[in-house]
């Protein structure tokens, strides 16, 4: 099995990517009214410009969604019907001018797929921790004026149209592309509390630096990279094997890098050509990550097993590909690949996979 990974440097508001070419968008793009982005939407919107220079925030925050509403247009365009774009966003508190307030990123964001005519699905929180010590903002211990802070992010869950995609019964990709039934039960909750720890364990390699640059961690920071572990268990939630992954806001190419070890093509659009050259780092630890992932995957399926046969249980089925039972008749196709090389293309990257064979 091959994936091809296209990078293409431009304004994804104008993507140069066929209609209906992708079956899964997922993506975390500059959150409004967060300061690091500031300069970015700037330069894309002359109202957010003039917003911030006058210090008027609503007037802001609106201008900076006008300038993601142009890109959900065009994820319409390129996503298939029935297929699923996750957003990855955060809520901003900020204080503009004399009122502090929070912008409510989710919100608007959800209310700009619906008006675009996609369904919104049910949503995912995950924790995001702060390393500040003095994180909690306003009175301190001395009530009424102290104000909680804002640790999670948003999935945001959307389909593009009222019916999902159709697939023949039986169908070999969908069905080698399963997840375990103990997978199902953790990454369908609606909120994830061990994805931190997760993503660490899974992220590996990838943050050497280069002579005379940027390192990859620098461009990580100025990306504000979601962990590998969000994007990874998005891909596999909603995309099958040969499907193809596209990421608006490709960043340091996270989203990426998580399909070409799930087996998946993708396509990233980025306006900074750095963060291209970049991700060949990234690609070249791709073959060593992809079996550390599906290892471990194996791995705690095994430790599951265990516990349940010391619980006096019994799984049901047996892997026709693997030396264990599962749980469900689904889940006897799936196969685990990995990769096995990576060459760089004329248009970004190249995979060739194998099935993880334990």
């Amino acid at each position: 099995m091959e994936s091809r990974h296209r990078v293409v440097v431009g304004d994804a508001r104008e993507m140069d990517v066929e209609d209906d070419a992708v079956e899964l968008v997922v993506t975390s793009p500059p959150y409004p009214m967060i300061e690091m982005w500031d300069d970015q939407f700037a330069e894309l919107s002359a109202d957010a410009a003039d917003a911030l220079a006058a210090g008027d925030g609503a007037a802001a925050f609106d201008a900076m969604h006008e300038v993601l509403t142009e890109v959900w247009r065009e994820v319409k365009r390129v996503l298939v019907p029935g297929g699923i774009a996750c957003v990855n966003v955060g809520d901003a508190t900020r204080k503009v001018d004399d009122s502090f307030r929070v912008y409510q990123n989710h919100a608007r964001i959800v209310e700009a797929f619906a008006e675009l005519g996609f369904e919104p699905l049910p949503d995912i929180l995950w924790r995001k921790p702060t390393n500040s010590a003095a994180k909690f903002m306003g009175s301190g211990m001395i009530p009424p004026n102290a104000y909680v802070t804002l640790e999670h992010e948003y999935v945001l869950v959307f389909r593009n149209g009222s019916e999902s995609r159709g697939f023949d019964p039986g169908d070999t990709a969908r069905y080698e592309s399963a997840y375990f039934w103990e997978e199902r039960n953790r990454w369908f909750s609606d909120v994830w509390t061990d994805v931190t720890g997760t993503s660490q364990r899974m992220e590996g390699a990838g943050g050497a630096s280069s002579e005379g640059g940027d390192s990859l961690g620098e461009l990580r920071e100025r990306s504000a990279a979601y962990p590998f572990a969000v994007p990874y268990r998005l891909i596999n939630m909603y995309s099958v094997y040969g499907d193809t992954v596209l990421d608006p806001f490709w960043g340091t190419g996270t989203t990426s890098l998580a399909a070409m070890v799930a087996g998946r093509n993708s396509v990233g659009v980025e306006l900074e050509a750095g963060f291209a050259d970049a991700f060949g780092r990234r690609a070249a630890d791709a073959p060593a990550l992809s079996r550390k992932v599906a290892t471990r995957r194996l791995d705690d399926h095994r430790e599951f097993v265990a516990r349940r046969r010391e619980e006096g249980e019994e799984l049901g089925y047996e892997s026709e590909t693997y030396d264990f039972p599962v749980t469900t008749k689904q889940e006897q196709s799936l196969t685990l690949y990995v990769v096995d090389e990576v060459t760089e293309t004329d248009e970004g990257y190249r995979a060739r996979h194998e099935p993880l064979e334990r």
